[in-house]
């Protein structure tokens, strides 16, 4: 069964750290783009970061560029996504994706692409 499961939400106060963990069965994530997206109810999808070995590219939304970031473990078939500095505006439910190739950006919506696997979620809470 193809499939990437995530792990490490949880709650955190504000300025605190989480690192959150993709990982992939069934398939090789060194041929895909990985994408990490939040969403909260009510509110439209929001890319956050991507990695992408084919042309080595890197990319970060500005509101979480300097805080997090973005890492793949090729031996353990799993990307991380470690957050610094957590605000509670980083509130949201945090998806992982992958997609074959490359990461594609639109210069008005950010991350875009068709991603072809998702992670179930991991709800990150940031309070005091």
């Amino acid at each position: 069964q193809l499939q990437l499961v995530e792990s490490g939400g949880g709650l955190v106060q504000p300025g605190g750290s989480l690192r959150l963990s993709c990982s992939a069965s069934g398939f090789i994530l060194d041929y895909y783009a990985i994408g990490w997206f939040r969403q909260a109810p009510g509110k439209e999808r929001e890319g956050v970061s991507c990695t992408s070995n084919i042309d080595g590219m890197t990319w970060y939304a500005d509101s979480v560029k300097g805080r997090f970031t973005i890492s793949r473990d090729t031996a353990k078939n799993t990307v991380y996504l470690q957050m610094s500095s957590l605000k509670p505006e980083d509130t949201d439910v945090y998806y992982c994706a992958a997609e074959w190739g490359v990461c594609v950006l639109d210069p008005g919506r950010g991350l875009a692409g068709e991603y072809d696997y998702w992670g179930q979620g991991a709800r990150v809470t940031v309070s005091s």
